[in-house]
């Protein structure tokens, strides 16, 4: 009798021992990555936004951190999500511009995206938005690693509704863009999306999302919703129409917000909250030529297809109870190609075997005393062009033109005013006095002139400029 309590009693200790170990190992962090379409800089609570509120990123920033010099690779759509996606300056993975429904090029299949990372640690992966990254089935995110995906392929605005063609008859139209389909995993579900369609897309994805966590609570999982808003043409659900002073633009932040918080409360309903790293920014800034139908980027100079802060530098709200320290904010600068290689050190995934550029920024973002950027500088193309780089509290612009509303309102109702063109020399900016990129210092700071200078002729040997082509950009894939 007393052999076999004893013998029972072992048992139960090595069951209790054996679930206090399985409790005790550390579970791989889930990740969320939400990214938002031409937002500006100040379009959210945390930042300045004016005209609406953001109380659920709000209470993401309260209980997170901001990140107040957080870049993109490049100010416009396809280019930036290559970027986050690769851990790549877009240019090295041969994507730039905005892929449209002619393109015949898109990610290829040799890159590692995000989502290949996490799976090497068997995580459940799912993308809800705008892909962006090449619309035929090949480049579509379940060939890259996704589980899972509901979105559109391209922007919302390259369909036969644009304001630019809506004076042609439906027949012409349709030459310049084809009707805007949205797919499920690899098959196109509306080949012929309205505008009614596009007011319940925020809504849309956001349920997929909601669904997938529900679904995957209990193993470690990747989410990457990247919302076609707030990109024009502007569109919400009924839910929020008419609901903000700051008019429709207003009214889909106001939507966005929304949908960040029942992602959060999705997290915090299954308990996952001190599990989950929430990562929230944009792709680029706002596209200042649609006036009140964009955003704002508050002090920063310019918009969005200019590597003017205004256009590359974008709001991010880091959050992660327990791990990420609670209302502070970093202004050491860090980019979108840092996310890849910090996300594979948090899960213990290899890194791709081909050069990326992202390096680990989790000092960073767990707030480490004295935690200072794994970077010299970050390299500021657009299209082939190195425009400008950042380090530390420097900015330095290259010769080049670029597009301006030169102090003109933008439009109204979602019709755009053009743009004029002006030229930028070599000129030196110190970010923390002059935020606005506003006073050339280059006189003043030869030896810095000349320190990023021979930075930037070392990128150019790997990436190339304008008229030199570079041996370390990898291809694009082809159809």
């Amino acid at each position: 009798m007393l052999q076999r309590t004893v013998h029972s009693l072992a048992l139960l200790f090595t069951a209790l021992f054996c679930s206090a170990s399985i409790t005790a190992a550390d579970r791989p962090p889930n990740v969320v990555i939400i990214f938002i379409d031409d937002m500006g800089y100040a379009d959210i609570g945390p930042f300045g936004a004016q005209g609406y509120e953001t109380p659920h990123l709000d209470r993401m920033a309260k209980e997170g951190r901001i990140f107040t010099d957080f870049y993109v690779t490049q100010a416009v759509c396809s280019a930036s999500r290559a970027g986050l996606l690769t851990g790549c300056y877009n240019v090295r993975v041969g994507i730039g511009g905005a892929l449209g429904p002619s393109a015949k090029i898109g990610i290829n299949k040799d890159e590692v995206t995000i989502a290949e990372i996490c799976k090497q640690k068997n995580y459940a992966t799912a993308c809800y938005g705008k892909w962006h990254l090449g619309h035929h089935k090949q480049f579509l995110p379940l060939q890259h690693g996704f589980d899972d995906y509901f979105g559109l392929p391209y922007s919302n605005d390259m369909w036969p509704y644009h304001p630019g063609v809506l004076h042609l008859p439906m027949e012409q139209r349709l030459k310049k863009w084809p009707h805007l389909p949205l797919i499920d995993g690899n098959k196109t579900i509306n080949p012929q999306v309205t505008g009614k369609d596009q007011e319940q897309l925020t809504t849309q994805y956001t349920e997929k999302a909601v669904q997938f966590i529900d679904n995957h609570k209990d193993e470690p999982f990747l989410v990457y919703l990247p919302h076609s808003m707030v990109h024009v043409p502007l569109y919400v659900s009924d839910k929020f129409k008419g609901k903000s002073e700051r008019g429709l633009f207003g009214d889909v932040m106001m939507e966005v917000d929304w949908s960040v918080g029942q992602i959060l409360d999705t997290i915090r309903r299954h308990d996952l909250q001190n599990d989950t790293l929430v990562i929230f920014t944009a792709d680029n800034g706002p596209w200042l030529s649609y006036g009140d139908h964009c955003g704002s980027a508050g002090p920063l100079r310019e918009g969005k297809g200019t590597m003017f802060d205004g256009g590359c530098r974008e709001s991010c709200v880091m959050w992660w109870p327990g791990k990420i320290p609670a209302d502070t904010s970093c202004s050491v600068p860090a980019m979108t190609i840092d996310i890849l290689p910090t996300i594979a050190q948090l899960i213990g995934a290899e890194l791709p075997d081909h050069k990326i550029d992202g390096k680990n920024i989790w000092p960073l973002m767990a707030g480490e005393e004295g935690a200072m950027s794994p970077h010299e500088a970050y390299f500021m193309y657009y299209g082939k062009q190195l425009q400008a780089i950042r380090s530390g509290k420097w900015k330095l612009h290259f010769p080049h033109g670029y597009r301006t509303m030169a102090g003109k309102p933008g439009g109204t109702d979602g019709i755009p005013t053009s743009y004029s063109q002006a030229k930028i020399g070599t000129e030196l900016f110190d970010l923390e006095a002059d935020i606005g990129e506003t006073t050339n210092v280059a006189s003043s700071h030869p030896e810095i002139v000349e320190r990023l200078t021979k930075l930037a002729n070392a990128m150019r040997q790997d990436l190339g400029d304008t008229r030199m082509k570079g041996p370390g950009i990898r291809p694009a894939g082809k159809l």
